[in-house]
Parts: structure tokens; sequence; C-alpha cells
């Protein structure tokens, strides 16, 4: 057991993209190496398919404000609601233990 995990924050982001999906890519890229500067920022998954689903990962609940009010972040969203997306969904959750399995060695319990 890992006593110094500490819990953090997820950013879930659900969303189906229209068909005006052109420059969408360059800006995901974009906006994920710009996370990457912010302070709090611990990480991201992302997967796509009909649905996308983009998890970011953040120390504090003060880091993910900041980001959502981030500059170019918010041009991008305002980009993402009049262009690229026919519909999104955003839920926060604090992450309180995590595990993992590889095929190399035992699940690890992070408490």
């Amino acid at each position: 057991m890992n006593n110094d995990f500490k819990p953090y924050y997820a950013v879930i982001f659900t969303s189906t993209q229209n068909e005006n999906i052109e420059s969408y890519s360059k800006m995901a890229d974009k906006m994920e190496a710009l996370a990457k500067q912010q302070d709090g920022y611990l990480g991201i998954d992302s997967a796509r398919d009909h649905v996308g689903i983009t998890v970011s990962y953040w120390d504090s609940l003060d880091a993910i404000k900041n980001w959502k009010q981030q500059s170019e972040h918010l041009q991008a969203q305002q980009k993402g609601r009049t262009v690229w997306y026919s519909w999104y969904n955003v839920k926060i959750c604090k992450v309180e233990r995590e595990y993992e399995f590889t095929t190399s060695s035992p699940p690890i319990s992070k408490h």
C-alpha cells in the first residue's frame, strides 16, 4: 500500500464533433501543449472514435479554474462551441485512489 498517494482531480471532457473538424487536431495539440505549461497540471489521457473522451489531471480545483480561464483556452472553448462540437459534457471528479495492471507485473494499488 502506498501511503504517499495524494488525491487529485480529473476533468472528464466527453464530446461528439460535427462535420466541421478542419483545424481541430492542430488546436487540440496546441491546447495539450499549453495545458502542460500550467501550474497544477499532472497529465492527460485521450481517446476518440465516434465519441471523444479526454481526461486531464490537476492537483487542485484552483488549477482547473485557472486553466478554464486561460485566454487561449477560452478562445478554443468558443471555437469548440461554434465550429467543432455538436455536444459536450464536462465532469470534474476528485480521485481518491488509483491502481493499474500490466502483464509484466502484479496490480499496483495506490491509496
